[in-house]
């Protein structure tokens, strides 16, 4: 089944709406170590970087 133009719009809408983005700088290999890291748990990159922020901001 294809994706839609009005799936597209939905789900641009949805992302607009509910969603605020955070760009993110690291040097080189870092993301990799980061991408295998989250593999390894079943989750995906951007979930175990907020992981991350939560357990330290839960231990400032």
């Amino acid at each position: 089944m294809a994706y839609t133009e009005a799936q597209k719009r939905a789900s641009m809408k949805y992302i607009k709406e509910k969603t605020d983005d955070i760009r993110l700088r690291v040097p080189k290999g870092v993301k990799e170590r980061y991408k295998k890291e989250a593999e390894k748990r079943g989750i995906s990159t951007t979930q175990f970087i907020l992981n991350c922020v939560e357990k330290e901001l839960k231990n400032a």
